[in-house]
């Protein structure tokens, strides 16, 4: 792939500026990418972080770069569009935030060059992502390079790809190994040489020829079988004229064969292989998404150490980097376009450009095995004609480019289960919160056996799944109390309900790590979500990521729960403990409380509570300890206190047999008056969607729809207390104050608790 220069080093930084200079600047920042301009400000909260244009800018010798007749610009990530310029002259403009592309800047080299990359992430109507749970951050922030090459080279036009395509088809016990090669500029009496290598570097087999394209067959080939075994081979191509090479580029590619069956899940090489993974977000507390490759291999570590074998990359492409990575370690992927939350007819030709830059830069990887059209994009209901035929458009585009994957997407709760997006892709996912964002943690298992029996023929996943966990702690944990034993108690529930239904070809936990999301104002840190097994620095693995790795993990450990959980007010508390061996004892304070044997992998005691008490958890050879103590008052320490909440729930009067704002819509509901203080509230809510609101995207001034109301939707409102309600409203710009939030409870008190 001719000769790379990194040049990561030596830019300057104008933030806010979308002017272009003439000559370096005396005034910026120096800095070093990968680079956000959002890292802070993007995490705090206030959905205020920075947004606009700002300039990157290098000054470098022609004599400092690679030898080459034709020189390239080669960005690998600037969110989310780009111009280049270069010595004054615009050379390109790119839209998409999260994919790799080039410029060929050869005629406008000069012995001293000016270098000006101008990033934008201001909202826009035509380019993805706009709306959705996440930080846009802005910058220059994966690495960029300089490229040298031939006249005559592979080609590092086409979509940011790598000029080489391999397809392996595995069939029986033989391997067609398809070659493509796009070359650019080719001669008459060029060839082409092709070598096949095992993961020991040995030549498998080999030709020379004068297409561009060539088979090979391997008997017995190694296959690439997931975290089992993820061997790799690697085909190599060079352009030769007159026996000198004058390009050469190398990818790794594996052999393996998978396909989905609606009953019995994800197959792999002709065994079952029930995908049972999470969800990843590339950003960093501190770091934004400028991260680094040792970033990116603790990401992987960890994702490792939880015992998941699948990785959804959410939402958007992310680096080759972790791409490898994925290969190398034999993830099984599900990669998508940062298609999301809300349809932008202006915005079609974007995801049409998206989709093929991610399928043409990673159509090499064997851990994809999936291509992801779309994110709850029918948050706006699922009727939109444009909407629907351009997903028919992706699905088709996807098929042609890559035959030997499939599709799918991810469908939001609201999104009823007959509707015809559903079924546009090969298979399909739902992203389900039932037990946090209304219903209960039941519902979500009766809502996938519902949808296999209705739909026994289509394939059918969860692609998101969790909730929020931060540092409160409760012996009592309830849905809505962001405590770490709620969230620990919710996994347990979902994993016993996903993990034994074998139809279901993948689940993926959301999310792995905590991520930055600016506009929330939850859990009491706001400007973060706050759902994934680790916290946002990688520091800290909750109680949640221990319980998937007692399901998922050969790796023998035991987990005492409730670490940070250490002062407690109860006579006897529960302790729960976390382990893949088949019986676990517990000691405290030096003596045996008994064995237990669970074959769920959780263990639960209740243990008496006095003074200071050490644990010890014996598993097989493991050991873990921790320590609680008996304190006669509730730690205030654990007690959730949000930052800017209109009313925390410990503040509101509550009466003894009589309603307030911490009580449930399922609850209250159940009474005469209820229903009717019920039906008021939401004929006010209407009223407020009925009136106008500003377009987060256009700027203008527009209706707001109405949410679609449907029996599924209602089932899981019913589960919301009041209080939780009236702040979740919040992210469809409803707002309640202090004074009508306490009218409203004085109200929900008069109401009897009686039927």
């Amino acid at each position: 792939m001719g000769n790379v220069l990194n040049i990561n080093e030596n830019w300057i930084f104008l933030k806010g500026i979308s002017e272009i200079p003439n000559a370096m600047p005396d005034n910026g920042e120096k800095v070093t990418l990968p680079h956000t301009w959002n890292a802070i400000d993007g995490q705090d909260g206030g959905n205020d972080y920075f947004r606009g244009k700002c300039l990157y800018i290098k000054s470098i010798l022609k004599s400092e770069m690679p030898k080459g007749e034709q020189y390239y610009l080669e960005i690998n990530g600037a969110n989310s569009s780009a111009d280049v310029y270069v010595n004054g002259n615009k050379l390109a403009h790119h839209d998409g935030g999260y994919s790799t592309w080039r410029v060929n800047m050869t005629k406008a080299l000069e012995g001293e060059n000016f270098i000006v990359v101008m990033v934008d992430n201001e909202a826009t109507d035509k380019v993805y992502p706009q709306t959705a749970d996440f930080t846009f951050y802005g910058g220059l922030y994966r690495d960029v390079n300089i490229i040298a090459v031939n006249d005559t080279h592979f080609d590092l036009d086409y979509y940011g790809g790598r000029g080489i395509q391999v397809t392996p088809i595995v069939n029986g016990g033989n391997a067609k190994i398809s070659v493509k090669t796009y070359v650019s500029n080719i001669q008459s009496g060029d060839n082409i040489e092709y070598i096949l290598r095992d993961a020991e570097g040995k030549v498998v087999t080999e030709t020379v020829s004068a297409k561009t394209e060539a088979e090979f067959a391997i008997t017995n080939p190694h296959l690439w079988d997931g975290r089992r075994d993820p061997y790799l081979y690697t085909a190599e191509a060079s352009i030769i004229r007159n026996g000198e090479k004058l390009d050469t580029v190398s990818v790794r590619f594996g052999c393996r064969s998978f396909e989905i069956d609606p009953e019995r899940g994800f197959i792999l090489n002709g065994r079952e292989y029930p995908l049972r993974g999470v969800s990843r977000h590339q950003d960093r507390l501190g770091i934004g998404n400028a991260l680094l490759p040792e970033h990116h291999e603790e990401d992987m570590d960890l994702i490792c150490e939880v015992g998941a074998n699948t990785i959804r990359l959410a939402h958007y492409q992310h680096d080759q980097y972790f791409y490898d990575l994925c290969d190398e370690r034999g993830m099984v992927v599900w990669a998508e376009i940062p298609y999301i939350s809300q349809h932008i007819s202006s915005a079609n030709d974007n995801t049409i450009s998206q989709m093929k830059e991610l399928v043409v830069q990673n159509y090499n990887h064997p851990s994809i095995v999936v291509w992801g059209l779309s994110n709850e994009i029918t948050m706006d209901g699922a009727k939109d004609e444009d909407m629907l035929k351009n997903h028919h458009f992706l699905n088709d585009m996807v098929h042609k480019m890559d035959s030997t994957r499939l599709t799918t997407m991810a469908c939001i709760t609201m999104c009823d289960m007959d509707e015809d997006i559903v079924h546009v892709s090969d298979v399909v996912s739902y992203n389900h919160y039932f037990g946090w964002y209304g219903g209960s943690t039941e519902d979500n298992g009766v809502w996938f056996d519902k949808f296999h029996k209705k739909y026994p023929n289509r394939a059918i996943g969860c692609s998101e799944y969790g909730c929020e966990g931060l540092n409160w702690h409760t012996s009592n944990p309830r849905q809505g109390d962001y405590t770490e034993e709620y969230q620990a108690y919710y996994h347990e529930e979902l994993i016993k309900q996903l993990f034994t239904r074998p139809y279901l070809w993948a689940t993926h936990v959301w999310n792995m790590f905590d991520f930055g999301a600016d506009a929330r104002a939850e859990g009491g840190e706001n400007g973060q979500n706050h759902k994934g097994l680790v916290t946002f620095d990688r520091k800290y693995k909750k109680d949640s990521f221990y319980a998937y790795k007692a399901w998922l993990s050969d790796e023998p450990f035991v987990h005492i729960c409730g670490k940070r959980y250490v002062d407690r007010v109860e006579d006897v508390t529960k302790v729960t403990v976390y382990s893949n061996q088949p019986e676990v004892e517990l000691f405290i304070n030096g003596e045996s409380l008994g064995i237990k044997k669970e074959e769920n992998h959780f263990f639960y005691f209740d243990v008496p509570n006095s003074g200071d008490t050490n644990l010890l958890a014996v598993a097989g050879q493991c050991k873990d300890e921790a320590y609680i103590r008996k304190v006669k008052e509730v730690n205030q320490d654990y007690i959730l206190r949000e930052q800017g909440a209109v009313l925390n729930w410990f503040d509101i009067t509550e009466i003894e047999g009589r309603f307030s704002l911490n009580d449930t819509f399922g609850d209250i509901t159940k009474t005469f008056r209820g229903k009717l203080w019920f039906l008021g509230l939401f004929v006010n809510i209407l009223k407020k969607f009925s009136g106008k609101k500003k377009n987060s995207v256009s700027g203008e001034k527009k209706k707001s729809k109405r949410p679609e109301i449907n029996s599924g939707l209602m089932k899981m409102l019913m589960s919301f207390t009041v209080l939780r309600f009236t702040s979740m409203v919040g992210m469809v710009d409803i707002s309640y104050t202090k004074e009508e939030l306490l009218k409203m409870n004085r109200k929900l008190n008069k109401i009897s608790k009686k039927r």
